[in-house]
């Protein structure tokens, strides 16, 4: 390789979201990408490396997931430690860290009572927290079909714990748990509606711990009522840290949970596999869908990774508490949405994020001509030839030479006014109110998303806000319902982050890491050439390990380049690691420190520990590639002919098209690729 990367600077906005440095010197050639939706189609390697559109979906899916655990594997924080008991404990076990509460607000409940039943609930709700008179309970409606009255009964718990649903068959009724009231009379409304929440998750050994107490009396007041309400199921300790003393509850592991019909303890031990294809539809959208026709939990499906919006895509997927039956008489409904469903069949576990090898592409670039041709000027043979030379030049590069390993724009959410990065980094800073905002921040256009953003932003009216946006927009309505319920001060800013579940949370600090790893590639690249240098992080081929959520490299051993190796030439520019920041993570020993401390202070974040507490975050960082190298890759030029005008005979042109066939690992993007094949934004 050569010693000096090749610096081109590009035109636009992509130019700047992913930084122009390239290892490869061929002139490259210009072309379209993505014109129609078959023209990017993906599709999942699973572990055992087989295309799933094609290979049988095994039986071991894999480990246990949940929101809480999936896009990073999140270290805990450690919350309390032991200490000395009151006199009125009840039970002896050793303090841990609390195990993180399910995610809020996972059903579109407008989608599943409808707005009109929603909005009564709301203001039922309202009333019981502004403690004013609202009737003993309200009527949510009739229900005949039994599948939807469990989807209406585990939305409303999800949403809102502190309510007890009762059916009167079929109709379905809402009113105010009385031991909620209670509770809240003791601690923190806040903490009330936590502790009902985790209750209510039923996950044995788990934990849950209220704020500092330093009154005894009072402590004895919460245990007493903790043990009488709930003492089948729970048992309770005082425990002291930093000279604070607060109480903690353990579920235990053969605690009596809420009764539960036959019928719901059969469906908690059901795992349905299948392959999703979609078109033009988010993985997180898609599984919205199908939950909530289901009338299961999002967090109840799990997948080995999220793929592209603009794409056909396939991969595997396993959904809990539903039977294949189920799953395959939905699945007419499902295709009117762009999503088929195929090799459906039963499973004996989730399926966990990260478990795969990679992903297979299917491209076709349109358009094609070199660089600086015209449309007028590119015909003849001569042309059609050099474009030919062009791309076998630009392949064999990528093939022998691979590609800078950048995380593409889709990660900072192309083509929004505010990108994804910058929405993490106020995150980081923990101005919720700021990251609120920019959040919803309106695009210049006049869809109905943007005139509810830009109604809200001049406004302030979460509710009126909420009633324009569409449904199709999950995320919003979550957080605008939110505002709506908890206000828009800092308190509400954390409520409607909170009300997103953790997977889509932690995405954007993610992506903010992420912009900071791809400058960080592009500095290195352009001061200190394509050698590996001393001080750089290495891996060896026996040592690397790629972590089972982001397909980056997580060694517990980082290796060290020393002086005597970067003379010897012993680790070639593949094997060198670049850290996305975190509290975790090592940083290279050499310019490349300087460099991370820099730049994190300029972004102030000089003294950031990578957790934001309040949203129950916390990014260790790993480390990741400085390039990547597509397997079996293959090409196919061919000209395609294209009519002009209302009639065929009219005007035919004939439009050369590349085909790219390649194998990426997990985490690489395929648009970056492209951009080293073509030397041009793609």
């Amino acid at each position: 390789m050569s010693e000096s990367p090749l610096k081109v600077t590009m035109k636009g906005n992509e130019a700047v979201r992913v930084p122009a440095y390239f290892i490869s010197k061929h002139e490259g050639f210009v072309g379209s990408i993505k014109t129609f939706i078959e023209d990017f189609v993906v599709t999942e390697i699973d572990i055992n490396g087989q295309k799933v559109k094609t290979a049988q979906v095994m039986q071991t899916a894999g480990c246990a997931s949940s929101e809480e655990t999936q896009m990073n594997a999140e270290s805990k924080e450690n919350l309390y430690c032991s200490g000395s008991q009151d006199a009125d404990v009840t039970s002896d076990w050793e303090a841990g860290s609390d195990t993180p509460l399910p995610a809020l607000g996972s059903f579109d409940l407008d989608v599943i009572l409808g707005p009109s039943v929603s909005e009564d609930l709301e203001q039922f709700v309202m009333t019981l927290r502004e403690k004013r008179p609202s009737g003993p309970e309200l009527s949510l409606g009739s229900f005949a079909d039994k599948h939807q009255r469990a989807n209406v009964h585990r939305a409303v718990r999800h949403r809102f714990p502190f309510l007890l649903t009762i059916t009167i068959q079929p109709e379905i009724r809402v009113r105010e748990d009385p031991d909620y009231r209670e509770l809240a009379r003791l601690v923190r409304e806040e903490e009330a509606e936590d502790f009902f929440r985790f209750i209510d998750a039923k996950v044995g050994g788990s934990s849950y711990t209220f704020g500092p107490d330093d009154s005894k009396e009072h402590r004895t007041a919460v245990h007493h009522f903790l043990n009488r309400r709930f003492g089948k199921l729970v048992e309770t300790k005082s425990f002291s840290s930093q000279g604070r003393t607060s109480i903690s509850v353990r579920l235990r592991e053969h605690g009596k949970p809420k009764k539960r019909t036959a019928e719901e303890r059969k469906e908690e031990d059901i795992y349905t596999a299948f392959t999703l294809c979609k078109e033009n539809l988010e993985t997180l959208e898609a599984i919205s869908y199908m939950a909530a026709a289901l009338g299961v939990l999002p967090s109840d499906f799990t997948y080995a990774g999220i793929k592209d919006k603009r794409a056909i895509t396939y991969q595997s997927m396993v959904v809990k508490k539903v039977s294949p039956q189920r799953l395959k008489e939905k699945a007419a409904e499902f295709e009117k949405r762009g999503m088929r469903l195929s090799q459906i069949c039963s499973v004996g576990e989730p399926l966990k994020l990260g478990r795969l090898q990679g992903n297979h592409f299917d491209l076709v670039v349109r358009d094609l001509r070199p660089h600086g041709a015209s449309d007028e000027h590119f015909s003849g043979a001569d042309v059609h030839g050099r474009l030919a030379a062009l791309i076998k030049e630009a392949v064999e590069n990528v093939k022998r030479r691979g590609f800078v390993n950048y995380y593409g724009p889709q990660r900072f959410g192309s083509g929004q006014s505010v990108l994804s990065d910058q929405v993490g980094l106020t995150l980081l800073k923990e101005d919720m109110v700021s990251a609120v905002r920019l959040f919803l921040s309106p695009e210049e256009s006049d869809d109905p998303p943007s005139l509810a953003k830009r109604h809200f932003l001049q406004t302030g009216n979460a509710k009126e806000s909420l009633a324009l946006m569409p449904l199709s927009k999950p995320r919003e309505r979550l957080m605008l319902r939110a505002l709506n319920r908890y206000g828009t001060g800092p308190d509400g800013c954390v409520q409607a982050w909170l009300s997103l579940p953790h997977s889509m949370r932690v995405f954007y600090p993610h992506a903010y890491c992420s912009r900071v790893w791809n400058d960080a590639a592009a500095h290195r690249l352009s001061t200190m050439g394509l050698g590996v240098r001393q001080g750089d992080l290495v891996w060896t081929q026996t040592g690397q390990k790629r972590t089972e959520d982001t397909g980056e490299t997580a060694c517990p051993q980082i290796h060290v380049v020393t002086c005597e190796e970067e003379q010897a030439g012993v680790y070639s520019l593949e094997q060198v690691l670049l850290p996305m920041p975190g509290n975790s993570v090592k940083y290279p020993e050499n310019a490349m420190r300087t460099w991370y401390q820099e730049r994190l202070a300029g972004d102030g974040l000089a003294e950031c520990r990578f957790r934001v507490s309040s949203l129950k975050l916390n990014l260790p960082g790993c480390y990741r590639p400085l390039l990547a190298i597509p397997h079996n890759l293959s090409y196919q030029l061919r000209r395609a002919a294209f009519s002009h005008g209302a009639k065929k005979q009219e005007s035919v042109t004939e439009s050369p098209t590349l085909s790219l066939n390649f194998d990426l690992d997990s985490s690489c993007y395929a648009t970056i690729c492209l951009r080293e094949i073509m030397k041009c934004e793609t």
